[in-house]
């Protein structure tokens, strides 16, 4: 860092001239404590900012700042550190509430280290955090922005200096993961960080923003106390409806009604204490629910922003849902809430819960309070909310959280990933999305969460062609199932209903996950035993032989024979049938279905290792769904925070009484099904020593190191026996054990991932050169901004850097042409036509093979023109022959909303008609080009069908992965299209190709950490 004398010296040399403001540096964080910061560029107009913060930072921060006492800032300092180059010299603060918290700024230097210009790369950086503000992260947070800024104006290294005691600084250097030196020089620490990005320092990022957003979202999920902002004196109406709710589920905490109306003081409603403003209560909030018209929404944020509050959830509506004027509203309900480092679940929000029994928080429009469980679950919709929680709460499944999150401006399903990620109250994440606002970060914080637990998404507007009004989402130019593809490479399970979504969480909460795909059927219906095989078939699965009871089954020949099923090692599920045993006299054998379920619960309970999931298809068993749910009503509850059972502090949670909407109509249709239990898929997290346990949602549980000196710890209770989810429907069943199996097969291929391999013939150097010289050309021209096509023999020269070798084609527009090219290629060869209605279509006549002379030669090219039209036309091509194979397509392309992703399909009607084509992000590994190859319906096509030659797949393999090798290291090349690719016995013919070039589109996984900008 720069002495003091060093900064009076500096101050007194003339200013560079200044460019324009760089607005695109500005960015809202999240810290560490889980609150938000502004970061944005230090301007002439900060001045009188500058000199408060400055008053408010501590002398022995500012000795370690200059290295010696600085009482206070001299004009010429604070003219120094508010004008600036934003080139030569930067200076960026993050500020909350309009006010400094932290600054820091670099200075360009030369290798003397005297004030330079471009083209010196290196600058001396500094900074400066407010000691009521250290240890939140914030210069963790403005060293990545300021780096980031650094490399966009050519500076490639840092050099600071430190003195030893501050430990902090120096922390906040060698923790960032960058290159560094460090050195000992008179009396200080010098610091030399190279500010290439690292793997280790990406690495770090994302581990900072995944503490940062879970924090943030575990704030709002477990405040210590909650305002209702917008309570009306009446009963009814959407903020007195928010208040009752939060009473009855028993809030541990203080709970505050606010209505600007009121002017008696003190007063009450609901039994709490109610004021005019949050600034009237006098204690602090935690937690505001906003439940006032849109117009009344900013005055009520200021009151709380100015108040210490840490979150909102705000309820109103009228915002982006509502057209132009709303989505600018909601964009100063953003600014204005982040302003003062609060975030926001909302607007036009249905609201959020936590069941821990430490918290107990209802603040949502749900009538009652959802039972305690181990699925965490986020919607977009209030409506489907409202069904999701009836459906689960009538099959008897628990939840940890939910949020419903409506137009999502702030908060989004990415942090409550980032928050069930590490959460030890959660085991499943249920997801209903409308649309995905950076996928790219979806898709990285899915693939990571389903490493070790469960996430199951349906996705509505699938194929509406726009976002949901109020969500703003990038435009995404593939097909939805293409999406759908690449979250399953991810991990994640797709479905297709909002049942599909319940049917697959209750299974997947409740039972471990299968070893394999063979499923024992056994049950007392012959009949409805076939059904289950048919669906295990249709659904890739491979059932055995089913084990018919015969209808003269009873209870213990079902406990007896599902023990047995549970002890074979040939099959790794077991799917139960029933149905009613109707007696001489009409009377059912096993009354309401109690019986059987006891019996079914205590074979799974004697198994000595229940490591098979376990699901029961019933027909009209009147009772025995609800009985296999049993477990989870009869698991011991942990203690209060009083020591008292959660259950005697609240009602029991009922079906909501609400009308229910068509879509909880349709779930109840369903039927009902078994509930959660303990030992869900992640009970042994990899990486993890501690034993998965019974304990509520970990959002609020105490852990061994939570408790107070002396305190005795209580042991745990046994583990409950798990209940077994039933289903109506042997396709319900068996469609949830499917995607149970597939999950549990990504999760094993993915504790071994594949590797992207090195190719030592790769020239990635000359490929930069040639796009740098066809784009800087392309500029040049000012032609279409949007790219370049690159001509035949370029793309051959690009592709030829990256060991892609593309057959010769020659133009013939003259029969003598085309006798030459073939003179010049050999014999036999092909001739083509390429215009365009022609191209890649043989079957509209526009190829000729195998031409072994030139007689046959000339025959062709007279009937191609005679037939389809003129040489000009048709634009014929010669090539050579190569060896017969298979004809297959490669195909990578980048899209705004996923990313660059890999295609790869057979040529022809199997692609074009029936879209049988495989998808992979980029950068693709050999594992998944291995799948990409065999996931096709028409795979086996490759492989031998009928006796055929199988075709070399470890050739075509290697192909796919140097496709992906050049998209991933030049995200300039926008679109790559090899067709055909003929792949023989033995090698592989690269036939035709199309490179597009153009200036690669922002990339929103990189860089620094910021949150969406409003």
């Amino acid at each position: 860092m720069q002495s003091a004398s060093e900064q009076s010296e500096a101050a007194d040399r003339p200013a560079p001239p200044e460019h324009a403001y760089p607005d695109h540096w500005e960015a809202d964080v999240v810290l560490r404590d889980g609150g938000t910061a502004r970061i944005r560029p230090i301007t002439a107009d900060d001045a009188e900012r500058l000199v408060s913060f400055y008053e408010q930072v501590s002398d022995e921060s500012k000795y370690y700042r200059f290295f010696a006492p600085y009482p206070r800032l001299s004009a010429k300092d604070v003219h120094r550190f508010t004008h600036h180059d934003f080139v030569d010299r930067v200076g960026l603060a993050a500020t909350v509430g309009g006010e400094f918290i932290a600054t820091v700024r670099y200075d360009r230097i030369d290798d003397r280290g005297m004030p330079a210009s471009r083209p010196a790369d290196e600058a001396e950086v500094a900074f400066l955090v407010q000691d009521a503000h250290q240890g939140r992260g914030v210069a963790s947070a403005l060293l990545e922005h300021i780096a980031a800024v650094a490399r966009e104006r050519d500076i490639r290294r840092f050099a600071a200096e430190v003195l030893p005691a501050n430990n902090k600084m120096i922390k906040v250097f060698t923790d960032a993961g960058y290159t560094q030196k460090r050195s000992f020089e008179d009396g200080s620490v010098r610091l030399h960080l190279d500010l290439e990005p690292t793997d280790r320092s990406l690495a770090v990022q994302r581990a900072r923003e995944q503490r940062a957003e879970a924090r943030s979202v575990q704030r709002l999920l477990t405040p210590r106390s909650v305002a209702v902002v917008g309570a009306g004196r009446a009963p009814g109406g959407v903020g007195r409806t928010v208040l009752r709710n939060l009473i009855g589920a028993g809030f541990s905490g203080p709970v505050y009604a606010v209505n600007a109306a009121l002017t008696d003081s003190p007063a009450e409603l609901d039994g709490v204490p109610a004021h005019p403003s949050v600034g009237a209560i006098g204690a602090p909030v935690d937690l505001a629910i906003v439940a006032v018209p849109a117009e009344r929404v900013p005055q009520a944020v200021a009151d709380c922003g100015e108040h210490g509050v840490r979150g909102i959830v705000v309820l109103s509506a009228g915002y982006a849902e509502s057209g132009a004027d709303g989505r600018e509203r909601q964009r100063r309900l953003v600014r204005q809430a982040r302003s003062y480092g609060m975030r926001i679940i909302g607007p036009n929000a249905f609201g959020i819960i936590n069941t821990a029994a430490d918290v107990r928080l209802n603040a949502s429009l749900a009538p009652q309070m959802p039972a305690a469980g181990r699925i965490g679950l986020f919607t977009q919709s209030g409506a489907i909310g409202i069904a999701l929680l009836a459906g689960l709460h009538r099959r008897g499944a628990g939840l940890s959280s939910f949020i419903s999150a409506g137009n999502r401006a702030d908060v989004s399903g990415n942090d409550f990933l980032q928050h069930w990620y590490d959460d030890p109250g959660t085991d499943v994440v249920l997801l209903y999305l409308e649309s995905i606002g950076n996928p790219r970060k979806f898709t990285r914080l899915a693939r990571r969460t389903a490493a070790v637990k469960p996430v199951v998404v349906v996705k509505g507007a699938r194929h509406s062609g726009s976002a949901p009004p109020g969500h703003r989402v990038p435009v995404t130019r593939i097909p939805h199932a293409t999406v759908s593809a690449l979250l399953r490479q991810a991990g994640v399970i797709r479905v297709d209903t909002v049942t599909e979504l319940v049917d697959a969480g209750l299974l997947l909460a409740a039972q471990p996950l299968p070893a394999g795909p063979r499923v024992a059927i056994l049950g007392n219906s012959e009949s409805l035993g076939l059904l289950t095989y048919d669906a295990c078939l249709t659904e890739g699965l491979r059932p055995l032989r089913p084990l018919d009871l015969t209808t003269a089954a009873e209870p213990a020949d079902f406990r007896d024979a599902l023990a047995a099923a549970l002890a074979d090692e040939t099959s790794d599920a077991v799917v139960v049938t029933a149905i009613p045993w109707v007696g001489e006299n009409g009377a059912t054998e096993f009354g309401d279905g109690e019986v059987l379920a006891a019996a079914l619960r205590e074979a799974v309970a004697s198994a000595s290792a229940p490591t098979k999931p376990v699901v029961v298809v019933h027909v009209e068993m009147g009772g025995l769904a609800e009985a296999l749910a049993v477990a989870t009503s009869t698991r011991p509850a942990p203690p209060g925070r009083d020591g008292a059972s959660p259950a005697a502090a609240r009602p029991e949670a009922t079906t909501p009484d609400a009308t229910p909407s068509a879509a909880t109509r349709s779930e109840a249709a369903a039927g009902p099904a078994a509930g959660p239990a303990t030992a869900g898929p992640s009970a042994a997290r990899p990486g993890s020593d501690v034993p998965h346990t019974s304990t509520p949602s970990g959002t609020g549980a105490a852990t061994r190191s939570d408790l107070p000196a002396g305190a005795e710890e209580t042991p745990l209770a046994p583990p409950a026996p798990a209940a077994i989810p039933a289903y109506p429907a042997a396709e319900r069943a068996v469609r949830a054990l499917a995607e149970a199996v597939r999950y549990g097969q990504w999760r094993r291929q993915a504790a071994e991932p594949g590797r992207v391999p090195e190719y030592e013939d790769i020239d990635e150097a000359g490929a930069a050169g040639l796009i740098a010289r066809v784009l800087g050309d392309q500029r040049a021209d000012d032609s279409d901004s949007r790219g370049v096509t690159l001509g035949t023999d370029e793309a051959g020269e690009l592709l030829a850097r990256y060991g892609v070798a593309v057959r010769p084609t020659l133009p013939a527009p003259t029969p003598d042409a085309a006798v030459a090219a073939a003179a010049r290629l050999g014999y036999p060869v092909a001739l083509k036509t390429t215009a365009p209605h022609l191209r890649h279509r043989p079957d509209l006549g526009g190829v000729r093979l195998d031409l072994a002379s030139e007689e046959q030669l000339r025959t062709a090219y007279a009937e191609l023109t005679e037939v389809l039209g003129k040489p000009e036309e048709l634009q014929p091509v010669v090539q050579a022959m190569v060896p017969r194979g298979v004809d297959t397509v490669v195909r990578s392309a980048i899209d705004p909303a996923v990313g660059a992703v890999l295609s790869f399909g057979l040529a022809g009607a199997p692609s074009e008609l029936l879209g049988d084509t495989a998808h992979r992000l980029v950068p693709a590994t050999d594992r998944d080009v291995a799948e990409l190859v065999r996931s096709l319906r028409t795979a086996p096509l490759l492989f031998g069908w009928r006796g055929s030659a199988p075709v070399d797949t470890p050739a075509l393999e290697e192909l796919l992965l140097r496709v992906s090798r050049l998209v991933d290291d030049h995200p300039e090349v926008v679109a790559v299209s090899l067709e055909p690719v003929v792949v023989a016995p033995r090698g592989l013919s690269v036939l035709g190709t199309t490179v597009r070039l153009a200036p690669p589109p922002p990339r929103t996984d990189l860089g620094p950490r910021s949150l969406p900008r409003y």
